[in-house]
């Protein structure tokens, strides 16, 4: 079977595709990502053959625009007017990504090609007669009456509500038709439309953390999360060693791409509330949502290994994604979620709910207080976070996932 697996975004929408390419590898299978070239590299490492993507919206990563959208949530009457103004600057930025997109299957002729949301590319499917797989990274991409969708910020509503709720997604998706049904027009060759549903959805995250609808078809599989496993080439420095080992456990504190409007606001609360609670911190400044120095107290890095360094503190801080909440899950360290937009409310709330984090802390009203208050009562839980950590570690997701996908394929060779 040889797969096209196709994302876009950030490190979190990239790194469970690769996770799941790796799978697919080691399975006897070929796999290609289709992902921004700036991960080229990444890929590399773990020796996946990768065809890059136009940098497409990553580029908007610094614009006040958006740094404003993340840090508002897109909340309240101005919260929909920078959405819609957002929509405006990504759609022929997404031009240009699709058109690669199209480009790239043409070239691989895959069997399969899976992708995240963010890439419609089930119309290349269709352009080349494959079947489609949607793998979603967060719940919210399909129905239920169970729950409101969480990748939109809501009130709390009754629950014969909830359904609707999934068509505001509908809705934002729709924005971005005129650009997709020009692709399908002018560079895949077909007419107009919304393209095949799916014919498998992949739901890349564990149903012991956030609920499962057992009235979905048997077409939507929820797998566990998607882990990549631990490079040997990678190292810590001798800087992050020794301030791991020479004092008490730090915590973890790092918001990932999550960049709001005051880097340098954000990095003083954080080394104000690690002064307060008596802890000591590694802290990532990621893709410049935090800005602060090394101290005593505080060692500053731009990156680390989640699977290596989270195993090693008594905390981590962070913004809700997805990946950085699996990654700490799996780990079995008590966490402190201060979420910003999309689905990262739906982790905090559901890391509170687990009992493995306190109440979450939006990160719009971030305090030294509040932060040194939740840091305290998070190492508290170090307990239930080990045991939700060893349930978490008896998934295999990504083996789900490759499982789904070759069943998938004979079902197919059988017609």
């Amino acid at each position: 079977m040889r797969a096209l697996l196709v994302t876009h975004g950030t490190r979190g929408d990239v790194q469970p595709l690769l996770a799941l390419a790796v799978g697919l590898r080691t399975a006897g299978h070929e796999a290609v990502l289709a992902a921004p070239e700036s991960f080229a590299a990444v890929a590399a490492e773990r020796a996946v053959p990768f065809a890059p993507l136009d940098e497409g919206p990553n580029r908007l990563l610094d614009d006040p625009l958006l740094k404003d959208a993340v840090e508002g949530g897109y909340r309240g009457v101005r919260g929909k007017i920078t959405a819609m103004k957002t929509v405006r600057l990504i759609k022929p930025l997404m031009a240009d990504v699709l058109h690669d997109a199209g480009k790239i299957a043409r070239e691989v002729r895959p069997d399969v090609v899976v992708h995240t949301p963010s890439v419609p590319a089930h119309h290349a499917a269709e352009m080349l007669g494959v079947p489609a797989v949607l793998a979603t990274l967060q719940p919210g991409w399909v129905p239920t009456s169970l729950f409101p969708c969480p990748m939109v910020p809501l009130p709390k509503l009754p629950r014969f509500l909830n359904r609707a709720t999934y068509l505001i997604v509908s809705a934002t998706l729709r924005a971005y038709s005129g650009i997709v049904n020009s692709w399908r027009t002018n560079d895949l060759g077909l007419p107009r439309g919304r393209g095949p549903a799916p014919a498998l959805v992949l739901q890349a995250f564990s149903g012991r953390i956030t609920p499962v609808d057992p009235a979905w078809p048997d077409t939507v599989r929820t797998t566990g999360f998607w882990y990549l496993p631990r490079s040997d080439s990678w190292s810590p420095d001798l800087a992050l060693e020794e301030f791991i080992e020479n004092g008490p456990t730090p915590i973890y504190v790092g918001f990932g791409s999550m960049a709001g409007r005051d880097a340098q606001r954000a990095g003083e609360i954080v080394a104000q509330a690690v002064r307060a609670a008596g802890v000591r911190a590694v802290v990532a400044t990621g893709w410049g949502g935090l800005a602060t120095r090394t101290s005593d107290e505080l060692l500053v890095v731009e990156q680390v290994p989640h699977d290596w360094l989270f195993s090693r503190v008594a905390a981590v801080v962070h913004h809700g994604g997805g990946g950085t909440t699996a990654a700490a899950l799996t780990a079995g360290t008590p966490q402190v979620v201060c979420p910003f937009v999309a689905d990262q409310p739906h982790w905090a709330k559901r890391m509170q709910t687990i009992g493995v984090a306190p109440d979450p802390l939006p990160h719009r009203g971030l305090s030294t207080e509040g932060l040194a208050a939740a840091i305290t009562q998070a190492i508290e839980l170090r307990g239930r976070a080990r045991e939700v950590g060893a349930e978490i570690r008896t998934e295999d997701g990504v083996r789900a996932a490759v499982s789904a996908l070759e069943a998938l394929e004979r079902a197919r060779s059988r017609r």
